[in-house]
């Protein structure tokens, strides 16, 4: 056998992000995303998420020591040297983490950068979750080359109130403004209409997405897998709106086949 006789090589996806146990969101729901969209994936794990069924469900939240998350880049980022280039940031949970994330992406460059402002985690302290939210803004924002805020998150973000459509456009352009990346601003289902929009907007182009909503409740790793599928769809090679649309067809179709367990909300399926 010949090296022609091997399929091409698939693009190379890291996620650095956080380990959710029930698997419908973080590191688990990337990996499953690039799995789907023809990518290798993989992962740096920056905490141990899990929801405590005897409290609301609310987070249980473990850090990674920032020793072993930097461990983890150097080994991926040794192993695949001149082949990874796109790189998607979930979950970071502490000022530790973030730096020692903001100096293993100095240490090469990348075509992508596609960051999912992850700005709470039930669980945390929340002065501390204040100072991550600052070195979040501080030292990654300004590395991003795609950002994938929430209704939430593109709120602090712009600093405007989203309640409507024409806010959504107005905090996607701010956070532009702001960051120089691409954004795709996610209203969901936090807005009013039949509807769930998401705003794409790069400094040119400007594009509300639409799907008919699926229900009014949220769906568990919707937010994460949206930003891995645009991880992977630019590592492939489309241009950043291309990858927006298909990432936006791909979540509505993962909520429409969502999985129901004991837990009081759905998860997305990546198959």
């Amino acid at each position: 056998m010949t090296s022609t006789d091997y399929a091409p090589a698939p693009a190379i996806t890291l996620t650095i992000a956080g380990s959710e146990a029930t698997g419908g969101a973080g590191a688990q729901a990337d990996l499953k995303t690039f799995q789907q969209l023809g990518t290798y994936g993989i992962v740096a794990l920056t905490c141990i998420v899990s929801f405590d069924p005897k409290s609301n469900w609310n987070h249980r939240f473990v850090p990674v020591e920032p020793g072993v998350i930097a461990d983890q880049l150097e080994a991926a980022q040794t192993c695949y040297a001149g082949a990874l280039d796109t790189v998607k940031l979930g979950m970071m949970g502490s000022p530790a983490t973030i730096d020692t994330v903001a100096t293993a992406l100095k240490g090469q460059s990348w075509r992508h950068v596609v960051l999912d402002p992850v700005l709470i985690c039930k669980g945390q302290e929340p002065g501390h979750a204040l100072d991550t939210d600052e070195a979040l803004k501080a030292n990654l924002l300004p590395l991003a080359t795609f950002v994938t805020p929430n209704h939430f998150e593109a709120e602090q973000l712009s600093g405007i109130a989203i309640t409507d459509e024409a806010s959504l456009i107005e905090a996607a352009k701010r956070i532009h403004d702001i960051s120089g990346a691409a954004v795709l601003a996610k209203g969901g289902v936090r807005l009013s209409g039949q509807d769930a929009i998401d705003v794409f907007y790069d400094g040119e182009t400007l594009e509300v997405l639409r799907e008919e909503k699926i229900g009014e409740v949220a769906v568990s790793g919707a937010g994460c897998s949206l930003a891995a599928a645009v991880t992977a769809e630019l590592a492939k090679g489309a241009t950043p709106l291309d990858a927006a649309r298909a990432a936006k067809s791909f979540v509505t179709r993962g909520i429409r086949r969502r999985v129901a367990s004991a837990a009081p909300f759905d998860a997305l399926w990546q198959g």
